[in-house]
């Protein structure tokens, strides 16, 4: 085979899987993933009874789906959605829940036209302008982690447990998105005040809605009255009266007031990261600690790479650096954040020095205490 023979498959190969991508987004979207898991298989017009759809659509996506191989079809004309995949596509608690990864980079395709704008010019394109279906996937790839996978992550070290434990300590989760990192801090260390902060009103709002869903704290003592209470337009409202959420940036948290500061997978994508991190270093009490979880990409850069950087590649390609740039004086750190860029960044913004966590196996990311 030559060299453009097999550079060739490797296209059609990618173009394939671009394919499924988009069609994963198409049936997550219209619910037809979760009426084959949750009601069996199914025919064409038995599915669009279950979730609705154009019986014409329905039957093309189905035949579709059984011809790459996501489906299975049975002789008597149904499809069905085999175990395993029924969990990576529908079950937003497991942590092999990889649907809203479809979701996002379907949402990253729909902004080309002002990507390639940007790309021309050196100019950005907003978070704001992804919209619906790149905000919810975020937040949806990275609940399960933050639900069943950090509590303990975080009571491995045990100093930083400790601090969290202290009652009345006081914990500020800087661009906490649609909340779940902030929930989670909030149920592990019921005796914490825990603040959500993020300069995305929509994010704000959906964060609160997050946490009106259920009991803040994960136990059968909350009082259900309470949750309804968090008002929207109520800055500091809370079902559990120690989860709040803020529409605001770090410039805004109240000097030597936080025994900790998190900043989850959020420094990559600020244009002013020094600035942000030393209003963190500012905001930190005596004694408190700002942790920084962001993406487990490799040391230095190599061509090729591992599978991560590929993907922290295609992420900051399509999103975040574009974001990062469309605020202006940027740092244009971009997803692909070396640790010691972030060194770079802490010691200008006052720290001493960066050390990892030993937090393993903690899906693609690796979690940072700055040193004073």
């Amino acid at each position: 085979m030559t060299n453009s023979q097999a550079f060739a498959d490797r296209l059609f190969t990618a173009a394939l899987g671009a394919i499924d991508v988009l069609s994963i987004h198409l049936g997550d979207r219209m619910g037809w993933y979760r009426a084959l898991a949750e009601h069996g298989p199914a025919t064409p017009a038995e599915l669009v009874a279950r979730a609705g759809g154009a019986g014409r659509y329905a039957t093309e996506w189905l035949e579709q789906q059984a011809a790459t191989g996501i489906l299975d079809v049975r002789p008597d004309g149904r499809f069905v959605l085999p175990e395993g995949a029924a969990e990576v596509l529908t079950d937003p608690s497991s942590l092999t829940y990889l649907a809203p990864l479809a979701r996002m980079i379907s949402a990253a395709a729909v902004q080309l036209p002002a990507l390639l704008e940007a790309y021309r010019t050196g100019g950005g394109v907003p978070w704001a302008a992804y919209g619906a279906d790149m905000r919810e996937s975020q937040a949806d790839m990275n609940r399960p982690w933050f639900e069943h996978a950090l509590p303990a992550a975080l009571a491995g070290v045990a100093d930083l447990h400790a601090l969290l434990s202290r009652p009345g300590a006081r914990i500020a989760d800087l661009g906490c998105g649609a909340g779940w990192s902030t929930i989670a801090l909030a149920r592990a260390y019921p005796g914490a005040q825990v603040t959500g902060v993020d300069v995305d009103a929509p994010s704000i709002d959906l964060a609160r809605s997050n946490a009106a869903l259920g009991p803040a704290r994960g136990d059968a003592t909350s009082d259900p009255a309470r949750s309804d209470a968090l008002d929207p337009a109520r800055s500091d409202a809370s079902p559990a009266g120690g989860l709040s959420f803020r529409l605001a940036d770090a410039t805004t948290l109240e000097p030597g007031r936080y025994d900790a500061v998190f900043a989850f997978e959020c420094v990559h994508d600020l244009s002013r990261p020094v600035e942000t991190l030393a209003a963190a270093r500012r905001a930190l009490a005596p004694g408190g600690q700002l942790i920084v979880m962001d993406e487990a990409v490799a040391d230095a850069f190599t061509g090729p790479a591992d599978e991560v950087d590929r993907l922290m590649y295609g992420f900051s390609l399509l999103v975040c650096l574009p974001d990062g740039l469309a605020h202006q004086p940027s740092a244009g750190t971009g997803t692909v954040m070396r640790p010691s860029r972030l060194r770079t960044y802490a010691q200008e913004a006052g720290f001493g020095d960066v050390e990892v966590l030993p937090i393993e196996g903690f899906g693609f990311w690796r979690f940072y205490r700055l040193l004073a």
